[in-house]
């Protein structure tokens, strides 16, 4: 009998082989062991530092002041507005004779509309701090937590969750800040023409106070002193509520409108950057399963999942 020369040592270099291999694979499963217990930890870190110290920062109203300013200005016009259609309502009302009187209560439904405004306002100052607490002490935790899961288990459903949920942090956090800088452009405009009309109801108001007795009544011999009389007050008082429902309707879009069109506007622009749908090949299964050696059953498996007919080379069987 003839031995091969080298047959005994084609097992020890096919062991070493699978030796070696498996040292690569086991070097790689700690390399990115090693990756994911520092991806965990920098989270970890992060959600620490945004519970404990961000969201005091970000709940602190000395860090919103310019924000909180600009509310309370607006504020205080909303309640010298109030003020002055109320009080120009109650001149008007005082005039002899009915002419003024739809005028007049006009005058005072407007103060239903200043109350909606000053409510609205009163909710995006207190919002301007209670935002910035909810989104890092809750909303950014939830996220950390939910792409540390998903880089333990590799699924890349949480971490596109935790990443809608961190943007949707920051677009709460920004969306009244910025709604603010919006709405300044917009009020500078406005500005004069607000000042002008509480100018003028304030004169009208006076001009009325100035003929009227002691129970509130104006006197008829008065009229004949003021201009035009009642329907020199009377053309006043259609001016006056015209301004005002211009004033009620600049103040509608700066106070209520433009904070939701913000909102909307970051949200779909966050919907626009992970609302992509990439479009699979149906048989793109059995395209990554063939490519494993032994693994055509498994390939037909999935193709009988996708519902792909079976591929055939024009052969037929007898």
């Amino acid at each position: 009998m003839y031995q091969v020369s080298g047959s005994s040592e084609l097992p020890e270099r096919a062991g070493k082989q699978r030796i070696k291999e498996r040292e690569k694979v086991t070097n790689l499963m700690r390399k990115m062991n090693a990756k994911k217990v520092t991806a965990v930890i920098v989270l970890l870190v992060v959600m620490i530092l945004s519970m404990t110290v961000v969201s005091k920062v970000a709940g602190d109203p000395e860090n919103h002041r310019k924000t909180i300013e600009s509310l309370d200005e607006k504020k205080e016009d909303v309640l010298k507005l109030t003020a002055t259609s109320a009080a120009a309502s109650t001149a008007l009302a005082a005039i002899p004779g009915d002419a003024t009187t739809p005028v007049a209560n006009k005058l005072a439904d407007l103060t239903s509309y200043f109350l909606i405004i000053l409510m609205v306002v009163f909710l995006e100052k207190y919002l301007v701090t209670l935002t910035g607490y909810a989104a890092f002490t809750i909303l950014i935790p939830i996220a950390c937590v939910l792409l540390a899961a998903g880089i333990c288990a590799n699924k890349a459903v949480l971490k596109m969750l935790a990443a809608k949920i961190a943007l949707f942090a920051a677009v709460i956090f920004l969306v009244i800040p910025f709604s603010m800088k919006v709405s300044s452009i917009i009020e500078e405009t406005y500005e004069v023409s607000m000042e002008a009309t509480v100018k003028e109801a304030e004169d009208l108001t006076d001009e009325i106070n100035e003929n009227t007795d002691s129970e509130g009544n104006i006197i008829e011999k008065a009229l004949s002193k003021i201009k035009d009389g009642v329907t020199g007050l009377l053309d006043k008082g259609e001016q006056l509520l015209n301004q005002f429902i211009e004033t009620i309707a600049v103040m509608l879009v700066t106070s209520c409108l433009i904070p939701i069109l913000v909102l909307v506007f970051m949200l779909w622009f966050i919907k626009m950057l992970f609302g992509i749908q990439i479009n699979v090949p149906k048989d793109m299964p059995k395209r990554i399963a063939s490519k494993v050696p032994g693994q055509k059953k498994v390939a037909a498996k999935l193709q009988d999942k996708a519902g792909v007919p079976e591929e055939t080379d024009g052969r037929t069987d007898v």
